[in-house]
């Protein structure tokens, strides 16, 4: 059933994909419109979360997105954001701070959810992001 599946999907390591290139992408992946879903798109972390408004099977859109030979070529990885407890985020700015990635992803608007714990590595960049586990399945 879609109630324990997610609507938000997240698309990393986007460095490569303009967020012009990324919406072409998710409306010839999904054969949606662009006003079945929307993209925020977090260019400090290289992270898109893609909302569908109108009700699809995310879980197959990710698989077909993960075959894609363009999400391939940009070796972006796409997976489900709320069955997932932790995001990695990589290529974070050298001053950025736990509070700000906190906020950022608990921002609704980004599909994001109340986070309980930031990691911070500086020494590469990258921070591991915890969900409050009552987010999708544990």
């Amino acid at each position: 059933g879609s109630a324990e599946t997610s609507a938000s999907v997240v698309f990393e390591n986007i460095q490569k994909c303009s967020p012009k290139c990324l919406h072409l992408l998710l409306e010839n992946i999904s054969g949606l419109t662009v006003d079945d879903f929307t993209v925020e798109v977090i260019p400090e972390i290289n992270v898109a979360v893609a909302t569908f408004i109108k009700s699809i099977d995310t879980e197959k859109f990710v698989k077909k997105c993960s075959q894609h030979k363009r999400v391939k070529e940009f070796k972006m990885t796409v997976r489900l954001l709320e069955l997932t407890q932790t995001i990695k985020a990589e290529n974070l700015p050298d001053n950025i701070s736990s509070d700000y990635i906190t906020v950022y992803f608990e921002s609704v608007r980004s599909g994001g959810g109340p986070v309980s714990d930031v990691q911070l590595f500086p020494e590469d960049n990258s921070a591991i992001i915890t969900f409050c586990g009552h987010k999708g399945k544990t």
